[in-house]
């Protein structure tokens, strides 16, 4: 064997032990931060839903009681959303919609929209986006009460043509040199509200395996 080849080998197999050792330091960090990160995660998921729920007058656990729709025109995505229900004795007291408003101006938002059974918005949050720094990300509760706007709210409050912003003849402000990004937010939670009106008896149905195909809201999307 030349030393030339023997020389390939050894940086092989230093390469090799390399390799298997690195990826032996990964797997026991991935094992040691997967509870914690899951913990954590948990804990951020119960802190969004105690915003967006009423504080008290539900005995169920909507972490633990939840469903997958489909329903692409109420809830913007082709895919399954997660529906998490409030119930008091087993009726229907409240849910938070995971929705996505696909028209954001750098690319989907992602919202949680809470609303009572009557059709009222608890709240919303935004739970990720890509807008614009500083033009776009004031619809994050931490940089700006805007996204406050819509609790108590309802399709009939305002009436529906002015569930808009207010340079498209609505209610609801614009941001300064941003129009595009509380307009898609306004459009969505709109058109989440109309779909839930529709199909209330779904989103409080029995919990399944397989996700539910919901029927589509009238308005269609922006």
């Amino acid at each position: 064997m030349s030393e030339a080849l023997r020389a390939s080998l050894r940086t092989a197999l230093r390469l090799a032990a390399f390799t298997a050792g690195t990826a032996a330091v990964l797997a026991a960090v991935h094992l040691a931060t997967r509870e914690p990160i899951a913990a954590e995660q948990r804990r951020a998921e119960r802190a969004a839903l105690a915003a967006l729920l009423p504080e008290s007058g539900f005995d169920n656990d909507p972490v633990t009681d939840t469903t997958r729709i489909v329903a692409p025109d109420g809830l913007g995505d082709e895919q399954p959303r997660l529906v998490r229900r409030a119930r008091l004795r087993g009726e229907p007291v409240a849910a938070v919609l995971s929705v996505v408003a696909p028209d954001g101006y750098a690319g989907p938002i992602e919202l949680l929209v809470g609303v009572r059974a009557d059709g009222r918005v608890i709240g919303v949050r935004v739970v990720a986006h890509r807008e614009t720094p500083g033009l776009g990300d004031p619809i994050e509760k931490e940089r700006s009460d805007w996204i406050d706007g819509f609790a108590g709210r309802a399709l009939g409050d305002p009436a529906p043509a002015r569930w808009a912003v207010r340079r498209d003849g609505g209610d609801f402000d614009q941001f300064a040199g941003a129009t595009i990004t509380p307009r898609a937010v306004v459009g969505s939670v709109r058109r989440a509200l109309t779909w839930f009106g529709e199909n209330r008896d779904v989103v409080f149905g029995e919990a399944g395996t397989a996700p539910t195909r919901a029927q589509g809201g009238t308005e269609g999307r922006q």
